[in-house]
């Protein structure tokens, strides 16, 4: 009786995981140009460890991966802000849509933040309370490093809302977790159920109809937290490289392969925020 009831189990989460893409595929034209610039986010080619379903969150997408038990990737679009101030702290959420049993208790004790993906201040800053909430949902968070989560991810998120969105009028911004290259050199190395990451990129796109800039990013859990942001920079096909996804694959081939590239920092004044510290270091 035991395999039949497993097997029930199974076939619920299979048929879930069917009706949720279908139910994507629908919402996507409808909720792509808010969240995405030049296409969702997908894999270079289809493998487990690439393989993810899209949660549709208030100001933000998410690409769950049921085998990492992570995201794979945050997509959100940020803009300057008149009024910094955002309402209280929100509680942290489990959210039904993983299937896994996430709790927001599951990081206690391991030595792991709650690290966030799409940021609390700049998701409730622009695009309100009820998006705020929803950057709470246990969906959104991905073992993270003290000195990483609370010292230099945090400044390079400050970075992005007080230095790189007043140049521009808005920004794309899509951020996740880097695995090692074997995916069995990693496969127990998890907190409760959620896979840890060896490293977290983001990437920073002024999207410009002719020529847009992009900054990227790759972060290391081993960081003490006060190095330049800097030391830091990659190209975006270098993080297409170590993660297996296509990033903004509506791209033309001669704008993609600039865009991709090059690391190219010039129009991001970069050099003035590098070494600035964390408000709360």
């Amino acid at each position: 009786m035991s395999w039949r009831r497993q097997g029930r189990r199974l076939g619920i989460a299979v048929l879930f995981v069917v009706v949720g893409t279908g139910l994507w595929e629908f919402q996507e034209r409808q909720h792509k140009d808010a969240y995405t610039w030049m296409g969702v986010p997908t894999w270079e080619e289809f493998r487990p460890t690439t393989m993810h379903r899209v949660l549709r969150n208030d100001g933000y997408l998410v690409g769950w991966s049921d085998v990492r038990v992570n995201p794979l990737w945050v997509s959100y679009q940020v803009e300057a802000v008149d009024d910094s101030s955002i309402g209280p702290r929100p509680n942290f959420q489990a959210d039904w849509r993983t299937l896994w049993p996430i709790g927001t208790d599951s990081y206690a004790g391991s030595g792991y933040d709650r690290g966030h993906l799409a940021p609390n201040y700049a998701i409730a800053a622009v695009h309100g309370r009820s998006a705020q909430v929803d950057t709470f949902l246990m969906s959104n968070m991905s073992p993270q490093r003290p000195n990483l989560n609370r010292q230099l991810w945090q400044r390079l998120e400050e970075a992005v809302m007080d230095h790189f969105a007043p140049r521009f009028d808005r920004l794309q911004v899509i951020t996740g977790p880097i695995y090692p290259e074997h995916f069995m050199d990693n496969v127990f190395n998890r907190v409760g159920l959620v896979e840890v990451p060896s490293a977290f990129y983001k990437i920073i796109v002024a999207p410009h109809n002719e020529a847009p800039l992009a900054l990227a990013f790759i972060m290391p859990q081993d960081v003490q937290g006060n190095e330049p942001l800097d030391d830091y920079l990659v190209t975006i096909d270098e993080i297409e490289a170590r993660t297996g996804l296509n990033f903004f694959p509506e791209l033309a081939t001669e704008v993609e392969s600039v865009l991709e590239g090059e690391l190219r920092t010039q129009g991001w004044a970069l050099d003035e925020v590098a070494r600035r510290p964390g408000r709360y270091q």
